[in-house]
C-alpha cells in the first residue's frame, strides 16, 4: 500500500488524507447494512492509506459513530476522526429497521432534534466520544443553513453563534478537539458564519463536485483569505456521478431522484471520459483536489469491494489533456484549478 499524501486543515497542524471515508452509509443510509459489511469498509479503507474518517450522531441515529469506533479498534496507526454536533438523540422506544427514518434504516431507538445551544453542543460531543470510544479530532457544526431551517434559519444561526459556537470554542482550546467548523450542504451559510466565528475547515457536501462548482465567486476567495479548509463531501453528488446516467433510475443527486438538466450534464461528462477512456468516478474523485483549498475528498463507501474501488479510482491515471478538454467545454467553470 502506497501512503497517501495528506494536506493540513486551516493552520491547526493536523493533517488529514488527501482520500477520506465517509460514514453515512454504515448508518444504513438508503437500506439496511449488514455489520460486516461496514467493518469491511472501514477496514478496507484503512488498507488503502486512508486516515481520515467522518461520520456524525444523525447517520443511522448513532449507528455510524458505533460502526466506525469498532472498525478502529482494530487498526494500530493514528487517524483523524471528525463527527458533528447540532442534533440530539431523543430516546424513542423500538425502532423497526426496515422502516426509513430520515432516509436512515436503523433500529437504533433515537429521533434527531436540531439543537444549537451550548449544553446540546457539550452532551453531544460527550456521547460521541462513548459510541466512538475515542478522541474526536474535528467537531463540525451539521446542518445549519437557510435551506434546511427555512423561516427558522436567523433564529438557529443566533442559537449556534451565542451558543454551540461558544461550546467548540472552549473544546478546541481545552485540547478536547483540535479543529473545528461546519458540516453543510449549502455554501451561503457559511459565508454568513464566517463573518462571525473563527473556524478551521468546512466540510462542504455536494457542493464542490465535477458538477457544480458555485463555491468558487464567494467561498472560495474567502476561505483562502482566512485559511479554512474545505473537506469536499459528496463527491458523487449523493450518487450520480458514481452510478452515471443510465444508472440513474436507482441513483440520486442531493438526496433525490436525479433531476433532467442534472443528467444532461452528466451525460455530457460522461462523453469525455469515454474520449479520454477516463472513468467517471476516478474524475469526480480527483476533481475538487485541483483547488488549494480543498485539503481531502471524501467518499462514502458501505463495504469492501466500495472501499477497494474509491482507492482504485482515486489512484487511476488521469492526462491533463482531459481536464483541459473539460474546460474548453465549458463542463467544468473556467476558475477551477484542475488537478495536476
Amino acid at each position: 500500500m502506497t501512503p497517501l499524501a495528506r494536506r493540513e486543515i486551516g493552520r491547526t497542524g493536523l493533517e488529514v488524507s488527501v482520500l477520506g471515508f465517509g460514514g453515512a452509509g454504515i448508518g444504513n443510509l438508503y437500506r439496511a447494512l449488514p455489520d460486516g459489511d461496514a467493518t469491511a469498509a472501514v477496514h478496507e479503507s484503512f488498507a488503502s492509506g486512508v486516515r481520515y474518517f467522518d461520520t456524525a450522531p444523525f447517520y443511522g441515529f448513532g449507528l455510524s459513530e458505533l460502526r466506525l469506533g469498532a472498525a478502529l479498534r482494530d487498526e494500530h496507526s493514528p487517524v483523524v476522526v471528525s463527527t458533528k454536533v447540532g442534533r440530539r438523540l431523543v430516546p424513542t422506544g423500538p425502532q423497526d429497521e426496515n422502516a426509513g427514518r430520515e432516509g436512515y434504516f436503523s433500529p437504533r431507538p433515537f429521533a434527531p432534534v436540531f439543537d444549537y445551544s451550548y449544553d446540546s453542543v457539550m452532551s453531544s460531543h460527550a456521547e460521541s466520544l462513548e459510541r466512538l470510544g475515542r478522541r474526536v479530532d474535528i467537531l463540525l457544526c451539521h446542518d445549519i443553513g437557510r435551506v434546511t431551517h427555512g423561516e427558522a434559519h436567523a433564529a438557529r444561526l443566533r442559537e449556534f453563534v451565542h451558543g454551540g459556537y461558544r461550546a467548540m470554542l472552549e473544546l478546541k482550546r481545552s485540547g478536547a478537539v483540535r479543529a473545528i467548523g461546519l458540516g453543510v450542504n449549502e455554501w451561503e451559510v457559511c459565508i454568513e458564519l464566517l463573518g462571525q466565528c473563527d473556524l478551521d475547515c468546512i466540510l462542504l457536501a455536494g457542493r464542490y463536485t465535477l458538477l457544480e462548482q458555485s463555491p468558487l465567486t464567494e467561498l472560495f476567495p474567502l476561505c483562502a483569505r482566512r485559511a479554512v479548509s474545505i473537506i469536499s463531501g459528496g463527491p458523487f453528488n449523493s450518487g450520480i456521478l458514481a452510478a452515471g446516467s443510465r444508472a440513474a433510475a436507482r441513483s440520486h443527486y442531493n438526496y433525490a431522484p436525479p433531476p433532467t438538466a442534472v443528467l444532461e450534464r452528466v451525460r455530457r461528462l460522461e462523453a469525455v471520459c469515454d474520449e479520454f477512456s477516463v472513468p467517471l468516478q476516478a474524475a469526480a474523485l480527483q476533481f475538487p483536489l485541483g483547488s488549494a483549498v480543498v485539503s481531502t475528498v471524501v467518499a462514502g463507501c458501505v463495504d469492501g469491494d466500495e472501499s477497494r474501488n474509491a482507492a482504485r479510482m482515486f489512484a487511476h491515471p488521469i492526462a491533463p489533456a482531459f481536464w483541459n478538454a473539460l474546460r474548453e467545454r465549458g463542463l467544468v467553470d473556467s476558475r477551477a484549478s484542475l488537478p495536476s
